[in-house]
């Protein structure tokens, strides 16, 4: 036998030795052992799975791992092993069979008891996954963490006695854990302010430098109306926290705004003014005012802070940007007036440039001011030529003067500049259409699908287009259908491809369509009148004339023709007599 051989089987060996390999006693007719026809080792499934994983294949991994485990059925480790690879790969169920079955060999397994709780929080068995944590505390009392996991779990699910009895445990158990007493005083905080109280200070003892039990306070001391010991209270913690933490923000707008609600405002005013210049260099001062007040729609506050802050940077366009959006979206007290006034100062070079254009360009549509819209963004535009997107609301407000010609310029000249932008050639395309340019609108949707298949606006107006016509129903069909693929709760492109049903005397199942159309879009006249014209040719009569008067009552008054047409289908419907 020559050396590379011997040196083969020597190594095979050593790879398979649980498996039995080895050499035979020095009686034995033969030197080695031949390789078992079928393997049955743990320890070589086991490697070749973490073999496999470093490959990336976990699929043939969870393979060779499952057989490692079947093949050692006393081994803890390798069905912890098991388990978690399950839960890697979102196999729970499987996962918890395999946690089970440690916890069948031992029932105090703390690893184990951990593995199924957080697979049965997966799987949404709340008391399950609460009784396996449990377990962990009963079998390792000093496991800190599982106090806090357990007791989180509990309160998010509104558990509130339960957790505090795991929050009193811990703190018996581990009196200096300052994570214990913070979250007994959050339950308390709901419905015993002087148990919170004593549990937040309690946290501040232990961990002095904390923020949120001081917060938290504010909170407790801020719910009583009135209250002249808790208002010096309130203003002593804030203080507390900007001695401590002097750049924390949210602390200077919170105490700057309480001084202005309890009449202190030459307080207030220098704390709003120093924000604002603080906002030049320091981007988390509008983050955090973001998060505080519009986040929260607190637009009273809103409007308050931020004239405090103009008054530290008046040229700030970010400070102006936010007050056009506070009178903007101010719910029930809107001024758009002012709204316009603040959007406007906002530098070209600002971040929210863009953003304010377009909010310009939506209170002036909202006011029906078209001219004034034509002329802002028409001077916007030169000033941003390669902006397409203020290109689109130029053409647009063109669109809703019907100055068809003067937005199909402005929609050229921004295809001249990006031939692939798809929103300009869609409205380019409906141009066309408005202007009977029939043809060159199908033109442009068919690009526009050229250079994005699933454009389903596009997809769908190509395929009504010729619905309407009566042509290429087929092609419409499939135009229409791969719109619904992309957007399939769509109610006027269900609408669409009822109305070819209809057009190729499917009735039923354009019936079918346009009822589903009507519940997604229940007050379109189009698609009212639709499903009028489909019962009729249904003979459903009274349906008929339901859905035309329906049609018929949310009619604009921009188009008498249309109206006039309805009401002669239901005149036709009435003097028939149903």
């Amino acid at each position: 036998m020559n050396v590379r051989f011997k040196i083969i089987i020597i190594f095979s060996c050593m790879v398979l030795y649980l498996n039995g390999c080895g050499v035979q006693g020095r009686t034995g007719s033969r030197p080695y052992r031949s390789f078992p026809k079928k393997i049955n080792n743990h320890y070589y499934y086991f490697v070749e799975a973490q073999l496999q994983l470093g490959k990336g294949d976990r699929e043939t991994a969870l393979g060779y791992l499952t057989k490692a485990a079947a093949s050692d059925p006393e081994s803890i480790y390798l069905k912890k092993e098991l388990a978690i690879m399950h839960i890697q790969m979102n196999n729970n169920e499987n996962a918890l069979a395999a946690t089970k079955e440690i916890l069948s060999i031992d029932p105090d397994n703390v690893e184990a008891l951990i593995l199924l709780g957080r697979i049965n929080q997966r799987l949404e068995r709340i008391d399950d996954a609460i009784s396996a944590y449990e377990g962990v505390i009963a079998a390792d009392p000093k496991q800190e963490g599982m106090y806090l996991l357990l007791g989180n779990l509990l309160t998010q699910n509104s558990k509130f006695d339960q957790a505090a009895d795991v929050y009193m445990r811990m703190i018996d158990r581990f009196p200096d854990a300052y994570a214990g007493y913070f979250f007994l005083g959050q339950i308390y905080a709901r419905d015993n302010p002087v148990e919170a109280e004593k549990y937040f200070l309690k946290t501040l003892e232990l961990k002095p430098g904390l923020l949120e039990p001081r917060y938290e306070l504010i909170n407790l001391y801020s719910k009583p109306k009135d209250n002249k010991k808790n208002r010096e209270k309130i203003i002593g913690l804030y203080r507390q926290i900007l001695d401590n933490y002097p750049g924390d923000i949210r602390a200077m707008f919170e105490l700057g705004y309480y001084y202005h609600k309890n009449g202190k405002k030459k307080k207030a005013e220098k704390i709003f003014k120093d924000l604002g210049a603080k906002s030049l260099t320091d981007q988390t001062v509008i983050i955090n005012f973001l998060k505080l007040y519009l986040d929260n729609k607190q637009y009273a506050a809103a409007a308050i802070v931020l004239e405090g802050m103009l008054k530290g940077a008046p040229e700030c366009s970010d400070i102006h940007y936010l007050m056009g959006l506070t009178w903007y979206e101010y719910e029930g007290k809107e001024d758009y007036g002012k709204a316009e006034k603040h959007f406007k100062k906002v530098a070209p070079e600002s971040r929210f440039y863009d953003n304010s254009v377009i909010h310009i360009a939506f209170i002036l549509q909202k006011q029906e001011r078209f001219e004034d819209a034509v002329e802002f963004l028409a001077d916007v535009v030169q000033k941003k030529p390669d902006n397409m997107e203020f290109m689109l609301y130029l053409g647009s407000m063109y669109e809703e003067l019907n100055q068809f010609s003067k937005a199909e310029e402005v929609f050229n000249k921004g295809l001249i500049i990006n031939d692939v932008d798809t929103n300009l050639r869609f409205r380019l395309g409906v141009i066309y259409d408005k202007m009977g340019r029939k043809e060159e609108s199908l033109k442009q949707m068919r690009e526009v699908i050229k250079i994005d298949p699933k454009d389903a606006n596009a997809l769908n107006y190509l395929g009504y287009t010729m619905a309407e016509a009566g042509t290429n129903l087929d092609e419409a069909e499939k135009l229409i259908k791969e719109a619904l693929k992309y957007m399939p709760d769509d109610g006027y492109i269900t609408d669409s491809l009822g109305w070819v049903y209809y057009k190729k005397g499917l009735f039923k199942e354009a019936a079918d369509l346009l009822e589903k159309a009507i519940m997604i879009v229940p007050n379109d006249p189009i698609i009212l009148e639709h499903l009028g014209d489909t019962y009729l040719k249904l003979d459903e009569k009274k349906k008929a004339l339901e859905y035309y008067k329906r049609s018929l009552e949310h009619q604009g008054d921009d188009d008498p023709e249309k109206k006039a047409l309805i009401q002669e289908k239901i005149n036709q419907l009435t003097d028939n007599s149903l």
